[in-house]
């Protein structure tokens, strides 16, 4: 039998997705039955656009509830244990890149949370990959889509 995936989050994560599962389950599911009722007023179904759009949003919104309901059974929430020294799941990392210096800052959370653009990578990524049990600083050649880049790690809080 396939091991089930576990999902990496923190408990601020955990709250989110169950907050998105309630609105899906109440508000939003209601909302997409009310468009279809509607659709089917409009007349024969085999040529109506907005009946086979509300039937697309049923079926994303249904799927979206299977997919956080899986999620959230199988969480792992990331405890923060203070240890700074070294890089983990759950801090966040300053590093440098290496020869011009310029310093980013990623927090590394489970893919449940990933949200490269504010700065949160997942632990599958690439990056988090080869930043996962460094320490401040070690030099990295993480790889990226772009190519091979060196950092240092400057800070991990």
């Amino acid at each position: 039998m396939a091991e089930t995936k576990k999902y990496y989050m923190t408990q601020d994560g955990l709250a989110k997705l169950e907050e998105e599962l309630e609105y899906l389950k109440t508000t939003r599911r209601q909302e997409v039955v009310e468009r279809i009722k509607i659709a089917r007023d409009f007349g024969d179904l085999s040529e109506n656009s907005e009946y086979d759009a509300a039937k697309d949003d049923q079926a994303f919104v249904e799927g979206r509830i299977v997919q956080i309901e899986n999620m959230i059974r199988n969480a792992l929430i990331i405890e923060d244990n203070g240890d700074t020294n070294e890089v983990n799941l759950g801090n966040s990392v300053t590093f440098k890149e290496l020869p011009d210096g310029d310093e980013e800052i990623y927090t590394i959370v489970g893919s449940a949370e990933s949200d490269p653009l504010e700065g949160r990578i997942s632990n599958d990524s690439p990056m988090a990959k080869s930043l996962l049990g460094r320490r401040i600083g070690e030099q990295v050649t993480v790889t990226t889509p772009g190519g091979d880049m060196d950092v240092e790690i400057v800070n991990i809080q």
